[in-house]
């Protein structure tokens, strides 16, 4: 099974966004309620591998359509804004 990468990232204030490109070697996204980006986090310092391109690790979106047993069935990602919170644009309720 190929992991899913992070095509896109607007979180610009995220640690590990360079360039709008994600390079956190895996993200987290969701919790049972909501599809955020449990890995965002700002920090005055960039972070991850700036030569790799972020994937997703896991999806606790049970309910989302590309969502199977926990992991994303998506063939890549967005992440962006919803109401100034990193979320999984690509989140699709099933």
């Amino acid at each position: 099974m190929e992991i899913p990468v992070v095509n896109a990232c607007q979180v610009e204030a995220c640690a590990y966004n360079t360039d709008r490109r994600c390079h956190a070697l895996a993200i987290t996204i969701g919790d049972v309620r909501h599809a955020h980006c449990d890995t965002f986090f700002s920090a005055p310092a960039k972070g991850g591998d700036p030569t790799v391109i972020g994937h997703v690790g896991a999806c606790k979106m049970s309910d989302c359509q590309h969502n199977a047993q926990f992991e994303c069935q998506a063939p890549n990602i967005t992440v962006g804004y919803v109401e100034n919170a990193a979320d999984c644009l690509t989140y699709s309720p099933a």
